[in-house]
This record gives C-alpha cells, sequence and structure tokens, in this order.
C-alpha cells in the first residue's frame, strides 16, 4: 500500500563500502527519505560513513539492525556473495530491498530472494541503473515503437584492455561468483536485454579465459598491483544466448584482453538497427540506407541513470510507482550469467530452465 506523501521512507544499509557511500549520497538529497542505520562487519567503515552522512545507528550485525531498527527499506550494498542472504533476511524483516547487481551468486539463490519476497508481501528491486539512462530510452522507445521491427540479435561488450581491480574482493570466485561477465559485462547485458523486451533465455553457450590476472605484471595499468595470488576468477568471458522468441545475444566481457576498452551494445532487428554509443538508429529511408542520432539527449543532474534508479526505487515503494528493474529481470540476467559460466565448464551448450 502506498504511503501518503508527507510520510518520510525509513532506510538503512547493508554492507558501508564504496557503492553504499553512492546510495547514500543520493539519499541524503531526498526529503521523502530519512536513513536510519547501517551496518557493516568492518566496525571502522561504518562508523565512519555513519558520521559522513550523519545516520544515527552504526552495527556491525545486520540482524541485530533489522530486529532494532525495523526499517521500512534497505539498501543491500555487500559483496555479490551476500546479496541472498542480506536481502532474504531484510526481506523476512518486514523490509522491501534494493539489491546491487548482480541480483545474487546464482539464479538458485536469485530465486530464493524472489520467493521472499512474494511471501512478505516486500518489493524487491535490483540495481540495474543503465538502463534509466537517456540513450538507453531512446532506443527502448524505439523498439516499443515498432521502428527496429523484430529484433533478431543484439551484440553486448564490457571489455577492458587492462583494468583488472586492485581492491574489494572482486578476483575472487567464491565471494563473487565470477569475474569480469558478472562484475561488469552484467551492466551492458541488462541494458540490452530490457531494451530487447526482455525475452525469456533458454539456452546459454560460452568460454572463460585466465591468461593476465593469475601473474605478476609489470605493465603499467590504471590499477596496477592487484592480488594475483588470489585471482580465481576469468580475464576474459565470451557466450552467446537464445530466447524463446528467437532472437540471439552474444556478450564479451574482459578484465584483461589484448584489446581497445568497449562499452557498448549493439542491435539487429528486421526493419532496422541501433547502437548505444555513439547512440544512433540505423535503417532505411527513401531508397537509402540512413542512421538517425537524436540532436539532444539529457545531460547532466538530470541524466544521471544512479540518481534515477535510487528515486525510482523510493517511488515505487512509498507511492507505488512501478519499477523498471524488478526483481524477474534480475533473474533472467543471472540465468543468462549461470549459463555461461556453465557452459564454460563443460564444453557444451547448455539449457536455462
Amino acid at each position: 500500500m502506498a504511503k501518503r506523501k508527507e510520510d518520510k521512507l525509513r532506510v538503512a544499509f547493508i554492507g558501508a563500502g564504496g557503492i553504499a557511500g553512492t546510495h547514500m549520497g543520493y539519499y541524503k538529497d531526498m526529503e521523502d527519505v530519512e536513513m536510519v542505520a547501517a551496518s557493516d562487519l568492518v566496525a571502522a567503515s561504518v562508523q565512519r560513513r555513519c558520521e559522513e552522512y550523519e545516520i544515527p545507528e552504526a552495527y556491525p550485525d545486520y540482524k541485530k539492525m533489522l530486529k532494532q531498527v525495523k526499517p521500512d527499506a534497505v539498501s543491500v550494498c555487500t559483496p555479490n556473495g551476500l546479496h541472498a542472504p542480506c536481502s532474504i533476511a531484510a526481506l523476512n524483516a518486514g523490509a522491501h530491498v534494493i539489491v546491487e547487481k548482480p541480483l545474487a551468486m546464482s539464479a538458485r539463490e536469485g530465486q530464493k530472494m524472489l520467493d521472499a519476497a512474494r511471501k512478505n508481501r516486500k518489493k524487491l528491486v535490483i540495481g540495474f541503473q543503465h538502463r534509466y539512462e537517456p540513450r538507453t530510452q531512446f532506443i527502448k522507445k524505439a523498439v516499443d515503437n515498432g521502428e527496429l521491427g523484430k529484433i533478431l540479435y543484439g551484440r553486448v561488450q564490457a571489455l577492458r584492455r587492462r583494468g583488472i581491480p586492485n581492491w574489494g574482493v572482486f578476483g575472487r570466485k567464491d565471494l563473487q561468483g565470477g569475474g569480469p561477465l558478472i562484475d561488469i559485462g552484467v551492466h551492458v547485458l541488462e541494458a540490452t536485454h530490457y531494451v530487447m523486451g526482455s525475452p525469456k533465455p533458454v539456452a546459454a553457450s560460452g568460454s572463460t579465459y585466465t591468461y593476465i590476472g593469475d601473474k605478476k605484471s609489470n605493465v603499467l595499468s590504471q590499477w596496477p598491483d592487484w592480488d594475483h595470488k588470489s585471482y580465481t576468477v576469468e580475464d576474459l568471458a565470451v557466450g552467446q544466448i537464445r530466447f524463446d522468441n528467437g532472437a540471439t545475444l552474444s556478450i564479451e566481457a574482459s578484465f584483461a584482453a589484448h584489446t581497445e576498452d568497449q562499452w557498448n551494445f549493439t542491435l539487429m532487428g528486421e526493419k532496422g538497427g541501433a547502437t548505444w554509443q555513439p547512440t544512433a538508429l540505423v535503417h532505411d529511408a527513401n531508397d537509402h540506407m540512413v542512421s538517425t542520432k537524436p540532436d539532444w539527449l539529457p545531460s547532466g543532474p538530470e541524466a544521471n541513470a544512479f540518481a534515477r534508479k535510487m528515486r525510482n526505487f523510493v517511488d515505487h515503494v512509498l507511492y507505488g510507482q512501478p519499477t523498471m528493474a524488478p526483481g524477474d529481470h534480475g533473474l533472467m540476467v543471472q540465468k543468462m550469467l549461470d549459463g555461461i559460466y556453465q557452459s564454460a565448464e563443460k564444453g557444451r551448450e547448455v539449457a536455462i530452465k
């Protein structure tokens, strides 16, 4: 049930790292949000965040926080391995949840999160911000209006030439579930899948390669001296997804690969195509091949996708507005990630159930 507009959404945080600071930074400017508590295993970290954003309660134990504070909503800002248990605990405690991408470590965990949300009649939103971008919305409207016809193929690229994170646990498969595919590939994948109309994935094939990250390197890069000894994820992942409507999607994602940095997606349809960057529609007109580019897209604060994501979550919970990133979208994306990793392990295409 939507709250009255004069009511405030009481928000708490599980995890007080960098991404939590981003959430807090946007919440603090919202008059209808009150940040009431934060938790983190690292006491100094959560205390510092609480002081920075004037949050009254700091907890080392998120379960104790949920029990004592009873927040209306929770931002889950932990490493991937804690997304499911923390989200489920918050939902069971009666809080709505926004969880950062990816949804979980596996689709099996993700399904348990969706089940908890339904059981408790609470909202579960996945932190997919790129679908809120003006360039994404421009292409989405063209697809929805039929300008591209039936979408046949999508190509996703999230490639870093040498961008292995040298902080956090991004190189540990046991805590993250994977490397660039699940960390940065998911960003462009979610936007592409959303623009395509969120079709149901039915099969996946893929390969993963590790050849740089598990070795010490003297090559100059933006983030040198990563922990190569604990590095157990892939450097490069490539894969293909088939959907129930006959469309196909391919993805390339890397922390380290001998290629130029790329962050883009391309669509090809029966009547036209599209590119995310530069933003353009590709089609035929007046017996000629033409490209249509928007003369203007919103920029600056009004185009901030992360800000839009956070605002949409609050509007969804407080006022009953629809969300652009429901949990079931996160689950479909998770199934695609799982499928590519499973295919890479088995050396063959796998069905996505």
